[in-house]
């Protein structure tokens, strides 16, 4: 098989090689584009990620391709109906990262509860006194997490590791999974009143916009702490200030912002330098930052080694699921 890899990275390369050995593969960093489409005329399969427009134009110009595989969750890039019509498969990459964002959420909760981030900012001054330092423990306090999807579960199973207490809220409750984990469904707003800690695990949606609001934060359990890792636009900022100057919350884990400019894919940070320029405007000077009870970090919840190998792994079983004739689970378009 010729596979040609689109939006490539040099530590990338040699662990498709590995999976893909006997076949052809080239490489590129720059996009896929009627400018360099040439380069891929030839080839059975092409492997892209998001800046890469895959539309009738590129397709009329791979007269053999018989698969795409996105290195990416979204494919609004490609023209499904098209490939469907050229009989043009196409694989993404779902899940990738949801132990990863896990792993983080619980980073951001111990970095306030035993506040790290207070702790660090006075030993290098040199200042090694404890008073205002004491933090909380998190066995039997009450988890809500919003949102049991891939990453949810994983949150979930964590927080039992930790021996808290989980409340759940989501538009489609899996109860076997409920009484596997042992954690209870609740309403949103019985989620909120009853939790110590929220934590959000959902995508934005224009439903979702400012679901934290004043009238949501007013009905939060008073000093109870709130953690995003999904997406910022979901918590209203103005409101979030407010909740944390009227002391109904007590503390705040960020890892996005409201504002940022609009990012479909976290990978996307890995390439295009103006998300990383956008990012750092927005955080200058914001007044949620310098509060001393608001930890965040810089949309890297994603980032772990781990997880993007995961991606370029996945997109390596994808071809090989194709080439072998075999049902993929990550099909889109079969």
């Amino acid at each position: 098989m010729k596979i040609s890899f689109f939006e490539i990275q040099g530590w990338e390369k040699p662990i498709l090689k590995k999976i893909l050995k006997g076949h052809s593969l080239n490489f590129f960093k720059e996009p896929l584009s009627i400018n360099n489409i040439n380069q891929a005329k030839n080839s059975d399969v092409i492997s892209i990620f998001i800046y890469s427009k895959i539309n009738k134009q590129i397709l009329s110009k791979l007269p053999k391709l018989k698969l795409i595989t996105t290195r990416s969750t979204g494919f609004d890039h490609i023209d499904l109906t098209e490939c469907r019509k050229r009989k043009i498969l196409l694989y993404n990459v779902p899940a990738y990262g949801e132990n990863t964002v896990a792993e983080h959420t619980f980073a951001l909760l111990l970095a306030l509860s035993r506040k790290i981030h207070q702790s660090y900012l006075r030993t290098i001054r040199n200042d090694f006194s404890i008073g205002g330092l004491k933090g909380f423990d998190l066995k039997g306090k009450t988890l809500g997490v919003l949102g049991v999807g891939r990453i949810g579960k994983h949150v979930v199973r964590i927080a039992r590791g930790f021996e808290m207490n989980v409340l759940a809220s989501d538009p489609h409750p899996d109860n076997f999974l409920a009484e596997e984990l042992n954690f209870k469904y609740v309403s949103f707003q019985g989620l909120l009143k009853k939790s110590d800690i929220v934590t959000l695990h959902i995508p934005y949606t224009k439903e979702n916009h400012h679901l934290f609001n004043k009238k949501n934060f007013n009905m939060m359990k008073k000093g109870s702490i709130i953690i995003n890792t999904s997406r910022g636009a979901i918590i209203d900022t103005e409101a979030l200030i407010w909740a944390l100057d009227k002391k109904i919350i007590s503390g705040v884990g960020l890892d996005v912002l409201e504002g940022e400019a609009l990012i479909k894919e976290e990978k996307q940070l890995l390439y295009d330098k103006k998300k990383i320029t956008d990012l750092q405007e927005l955080v200058k000077d914001h007044i949620l930052l310098a509060k001393e009870n608001v930890v965040f970090t810089p949309h890297i919840a994603f980032y772990s080694q781990e997880a993007l190998e995961r991606i370029i792994e996945q997109t390596a079983e994808n071809i090989k699921s194709f080439i072998g004739k075999k049902p993929s689970k990550e099909c889109v378009v079969c």
